[in-house]
């Protein structure tokens, strides 16, 4: 039992860094929605995940070799895992955004902060407090002020919400099974194993094609390096100090930074919903993670199934 307690004060030792450190992934994340969209515009759904995911498991494993080869049998089978939710979920979730709107698809992705405590609950039995739903329901109202002006469902509604539900069997897993130590491990096996689906439905249906304009590079580098690598690594670091419900809570920010750069890039309009939508969603995060703590916090065990 002392050293779940242990465990568990290291969690909550390391969480305003963790936070910090998510809300910088989903900085680089927001960022990522104007290039995704140039992208598609010249290559398929499964042809661009390919090359993002497979440049950055090249560059993961070149950077640190060691580290991405040491997992045990148990770590990697958590990886592989993890990369197939990760995999599943891009699949789903950017072919649905060529088939429905921005800001539908927007909102029914960030729906991953409803489901991930279903998920946490069911699958690994995480004690979501009455708390930690309150703060769930707060940023899906955020959510949807800065998503929806209509609702206007599509064919891509339902593969949206497929890959939520993908995203949130990611975000639920990692925050059971990654560490400080394997988190970089866990997300270099996790991107290998993306790049592979993703470049066996390119190979498949005959869109495997290799990029053939400097801008397409240019696009898959800065996601590659960026969104995926720094973000995902990011992403494991902090997730292996916070619990699943707070991660999805935070991550619901990511449309959030997207709207500000639109506006500082685009030159887009901030408007009063997004605003309003945003402060909302500060409230959820600091309503999750900075509200009373559970007083057997430490005697909740981290489950890990696989």
């Amino acid at each position: 039992m002392s050293s779940v307690a242990e465990r568990a004060t290291d969690r909550r030792a390391g969480h305003l860094p963790a936070i910090l450190g998510l809300l910088a992934a989903t900085v680089v994340w927001g960022s990522t929605f104007l290039v995704t969209k140039d992208t598609l515009d010249t290559m398929s759904v499964s042809n661009f995940l390919s090359w993002r995911f497979g440049l950055a498991a090249v560059i993961l494993l070149l950077a640190a070799p060691r580290r991405w080869l040491r997992p045990s049998p148990g770590q990697w089978r958590r990886g592989v895992a993890l990369g197939v939710f990760l995999g599943l979920g891009f699949l789903a979730q950017t072919q649905g955004l060529r088939e429905t709107s921005a800001a539908v698809s927007g909102f029914l992705t960030g729906l991953m902060v409803v489901l991930t405590p279903l998920v946490s609950a069911t699958a690994f039995r995480e004690q979501v407090t009455t708390r930690g739903w309150v703060a769930v329901a707060v940023a899906t109202i955020g959510l949807a002020l800065i998503s929806l002006q209509g609702w206007s469902l599509s064919p891509g509604a339902g593969l949206t919400l497929l890959g939520a539900a993908f995203f949130a069997l990611q975000i639920a897993s990692l925050s059971q099974w990654a560490t400080p130590v394997n988190g970089y491990g866990l997300t270099a096996v996790s991107v290998t194993v993306a790049a592979l689906m993703c470049a066996a439905v390119a190979v498949t249906s005959g869109e495997f094609t290799i990029p053939a304009h400097a801008s397409e590079w240019t696009s898959l580098l800065y996601l590659a390096i960026g969104a995926t690598c720094l973000g995902l690594v990011l992403q494991a670091w902090s997730q292996s100090h916070l619990s699943a419900t707070t991660s999805a809570v935070i991550m619901t920010f990511e449309p959030v930074f997207a709207g500000i750069i639109a506006v500082v890039i685009g030159g887009e309009a901030l408007t009063a919903r997004i605003w309003l939508g945003g402060l909302v969603i500060v409230g959820a995060m600091f309503l999750a993670e900075f509200g009373p703590r559970r007083c057997c916090d430490a005697q909740v065990p981290r489950v890990e199934p696989l």
